[in-house]
């Protein structure tokens, strides 16, 4: 009994240290600095009360990022917190280990000088795109002035494409010309170059894994179409590919599709690394096909902290974690994990795809097969059921998941779909749970029609 009697004191007291704290028996400062110094643990326990309030980032099947973390990737982030990856001279063997991802990116993409081959880490695909469209616009500019003509109208042609490529064409001054879908198509189509591409073109995008729909875009097709067009045209337009999922897919499962620097026209290549790749939030990578496909305009070498500093990048100091846990995913899966743990993703989103398809009100535009691990559906005809995706949507919330609903892009915005994303950590159990609720909620809104469903609005605005 003492004992007992003792753990329930302690108990009480540990309670008393947090919530009958004076700063928990009023709301947490929202746009002042508080005037006094407050219990550190107290304040952890109110922050963390209010990361309650997020949603479940397993259950998030939107994402394409990575939300299962193993407890060696918490340590290396923890040992690596306070190393800035931008100080190479204070941290060599962090630096080490950057150019050792970026020669085993080089090498899985069969870039053909993989000893001395050149790219970077980023903060994800995003800045890593914008770099490689910088790239194509100094290279298109430097060959235009060595043939004595204009550089005052940039275009990059590309299909729907990732919103950070709209931030790059605005953010430097390059017309963006997005390809329109067209009759059953979900992606760019090799035949429409020609009428999209002209002297002024800096480069074509290819998306391997559309954020939209999950297919990819035929990289080797549109490199022939090219190859069309500069013997017709003589205008010689380099393809970069934006591999933000499938660059940590295709070379694992889908061995038999030609998309990377195999291909000559390649120039270069984004991925993100906390995509597929199954690192942390916070890294993203480039690579160039080779050194002169990086301008040397572009690099700037800084004085910093005691030494010379070569760097392109949008951004300067940013956390190392990220990059050491990479480098831990690559050495711990290999290419037999990587492949073990894609084909399983694959897999599971297929076997989405099957069960999708058995019901009535759904048709699957893409089921998985010969894309990203992921399937997308829209409503047969959401005019006659009286409720929306963005309906399914909600009632899904209910349930903890998060699933996107959206219109298709140019051409077919009159189309809203779902994408479901399978990612390292998502069981075929915990799918067979999501079916579970979809069927249920799905019943309800056709018992339950909600007025005017139409009139919901795309997360995209």
């Amino acid at each position: 009994m003492a004992l007992h009697h003792y753990k329930k004191k302690k108990y009480e007291e540990d309670f008393k240290n947090v919530y009958a704290n004076s700063i928990s028996k009023t709301q947490l400062p929202k746009s002042e600095l508080p005037e006094k110094v407050s219990d550190p643990q107290v304040i952890k326990q109110l922050i963390c009360d209010e990361l309650f309030m997020d949603g479940n980032a397993r259950q998030n099947l939107a994402t394409f990022c990575t939300t299962y973390i193993e407890d060696e990737v918490r340590e290396l982030m923890d040992l690596s917190i306070d190393k800035n990856m931008i100080d190479k001279d204070e941290y060599p063997q962090t630096a080490e280990i950057e150019h050792r991802c970026v020669s085993i990116l080089a090498n899985l993409w069969h870039s053909p000088e993989k000893e001395d081959t050149i790219g970077c880490s980023t903060t994800g695909s995003s800045e890593a795109a914008m770099l490689g469209g910088l790239a194509l616009k100094w290279q298109w500019r430097k060959q235009r002035e060595a043939e004595g003509k204009a550089t005052n109208n940039p275009n990059i042609v590309c299909g729907p494409v990732q919103i950070c490529w709209h931030k790059f064409a605005r953010y430097f001054d390059v017309e963006i010309r997005e390809v329109p879908l067209t009759s059953d198509n979900l992606c760019m189509q090799p035949g429409q170059l020609k009428d999209y591409c002209d002297e002024n073109t800096i480069g074509v995008v290819a998306t391997l894994g559309s954020t939209f729909t999950g297919v990819y875009e035929p990289v080797q097709g549109l490199a022939k179409a090219l190859d069309v067009i500069q013997n017709e045209k003589g205008w010689d337009i380099p393809i970069h590919v934006d591999g933000a999922s499938g660059a940590f897919i295709a070379p694992f499962i889908q061995k038999d599709i030609k998309w990377d620097f195999s291909i000559s026209r390649v120039k270069s290549i984004n991925a993100s690394g906390h995509k597929f790749g199954m690192a942390p939030l916070g890294v993203g990578w480039i690579i160039w096909r080779t050194i002169d496909d990086l301008p040397k305009e572009l690099i700037f070498n800084v004085d910093y902290l005691g030494g010379q500093l070569p760097t392109f990048a949008l951004n300067f100091s940013r956390p190392a974690g990220q990059i050491i846990a990479q480098y831990y995913k690559f050495l711990y899966l290999g290419r037999q994990g990587y492949t073990a743990i894609q084909e399983s993703c694959a897999s599971t989103a297929q076997y989405l795809g099957e069960q999708l398809r058995k019901i009535d009100s759904l048709k699957i535009l893409y089921d998985g097969h010969g894309g990203i691990p992921a399937v997308c559906y829209s409503l047969k005809d959401e005019n006659t059921t009286g409720f929306s995706l963005y309906d399914l949507s909600d009632r899904l919330k209910m349930h903890g998941w998060q699933i996107a609903s959206y219109p298709l892009p140019s051409n077919r915005e009159n189309i809203t779909v779902q994408r479901i994303l399978i990612r390292h950590g998502v069981s075929r159990d915990m799918i067979f749970l999501l079916l579970r609720d979809l069927c249920k909620e799905l019943e309800h809104l056709k018992n339950n029609p909600v007025l005017n469903s139409s009139e919901k609005i795309s997360f995209h605005h």
